[in-house]
């Protein structure tokens, strides 16, 4: 409560997400196949990160062509944080 109280772009409920969560939950049952701990790891890792960047008005298929080009070439450690979907201008 106090995070809203401190930051009005903060909403009050969380109905935003649960929205944008809920086709990620549908196929759920998809990723129950994943083959592997690590599999099922990395899917919901690309699963947050692709709805991370939709609640951010950014391009998912081009944001993660754009950010893992730029970790292929040799993107500092330090800056990793630049590369977040809310630091991405959307076009």
């Amino acid at each position: 409560m106090v995070r809203f109280l401190d930051d009005g772009r903060i909403e009050l409920d969380t109905n935003g997400v649960e929205r944008s969560m809920r086709p990620v939950a549908l196929s759920r049952k998809n990723s129950l196949f994943a083959g592997s701990d690590d599999g099922a790891e990395n899917w919901a890792i690309v699963a947050s990160l692709v709805e991370t960047c939709k609640l951010n008005a950014v391009d998912p298929q081009r944001y993660l062509a754009e950010t893992l080009t730029r970790l292929v070439n040799g993107w500092r450690q330090s800056r990793i944080d630049e590369l977040m979907p809310w630091c991405t201008r959307a076009e």
